[in-house]
């Protein structure tokens, strides 16, 4: 048994992924296995890794079928005693995994270890996220994770590691999910288990890519189901206010693009406290004006100019 298996869901990241395994393989920590799960990708991306010709390196293909089941079929060939998530185009610090197994050994009953991270929103711009009611220096456990997890995200898919026994308890990723599916299932352990961060960013989430599925259009995507979470919402105001943020996201999406009908059955759930005067706004104006302002939104991110409606 490793420590880690560092699981990697791979498909049409040529561009990307020889920096990222290069990244993966350069880390301080040495105790842990990369799973890599080539979802029958069409360009040069299999035979890129494979140039690496590195031990550590496991590939398994499987028939497309999306993140989700990658990830879990990444989760069933693993032997490491926690799983470090990371995706194909992101970036891990030398330090990364190292953080991730102090972090473990010193708060070792909780369901998510998390270390901070950049996001690289343009060539040469980044943006540091911020967490409510938690200091820069802050590094333990989270007191009230939901909370906190606003505006921006604690739990980042390639910044976290989780151990396997619990991914195995929640039966991993929903399949067929292709929006939200991490978000779902972070919230699933968060509502059952402690969260634990580090003081340290030691990742980068590359959100400067053309093709991501985050900015294709919001009715080509099967998105989460907040069904399951309705009666812990009931108990947990945090919980309640933290998925109502991605109630008003996919509401909101749907209605720029013109799909009045989803937008109306994600915003009809929202407590009205937690819909923002911004957000009330922006409902009022026609899906037009707006698509415009999206479009501009990303000529603007080039120059490293962030705007969000969400935060």
């Amino acid at each position: 048994m490793v420590f880690f298996s560092v699981v990697i869901p791979l498909y049409n990241k040529a561009r990307y992924i020889e920096n990222t395994l290069k990244s993966a393989l350069n880390q301080t920590f040495t105790d842990y296995e990369i799973i890599i799960i080539n979802d029958e990708s069409t360009d040069e991306s299999e035979a890129l890794v494979r140039k690496l010709n590195d031990e550590r390196i496991q590939i398994f293909n499987q028939k497309n079928q999306g993140v989700s089941v990658a990830r879990n079929l990444g989760i069933e060939k693993s032997k490491g005693k926690l799983i470090a998530f990371l995706d194909a185009d992101d970036y891990w610090f030398s330090n990364h995994l190292e953080e991730l197994a102090h972090l473990y050994h010193n708060f070792p009953d909780c369901g998510i270890y998390c270390s901070r991270y950049k996001i690289k929103t343009a060539k040469k711009h980044f943006q540091t996220p911020y967490y409510s009611g938690l200091e820069e220096s802050f590094r333990g456990v989270v007191k009230d994770y939901f909370a906190s997890n606003m505006p921006f995200r604690i739990t980042w898919t390639s910044s976290l590691a989780i151990p396997k026994q619990i991914l195995e308890t929640f039966r991993g990723f929903t399949p067929g999910v292709t929006n939200g599916q991490d978000l779902e299932l972070w919230t699933k352990i968060g509502i059952q288990f402690p969260i634990a961060i580090t003081n340290n960013i030691t990742a980068i989430y590359n959100n400067d890519i053309p093709e991501s599925l985050a900015k294709k259009n919001i009715n080509s995507m099967n998105v989460m189901d907040f069904t399951p979470f309705k009666s812990a919402e009931q108990e947990n105001p945090s919980l309640k206010k933290f998925l109502d943020l991605y109630r008003i996201e996919y509401g909101f999406k749907y209605y720029v693009f013109g799909y009045q009908d989803k937008s109306s059955f994600y915003l009809k759930d929202l407590d009205k406290q937690n819909i923002s005067l911004k957000i009330r706004f922006l409902l009022n104006m026609p899906p037009f004006c707006l698509r415009f302002l999206f479009k501009s939104n990303r000529l603007l991110k080039k120059w490293g100019i962030n705007f969000s409606v969400y935060h």
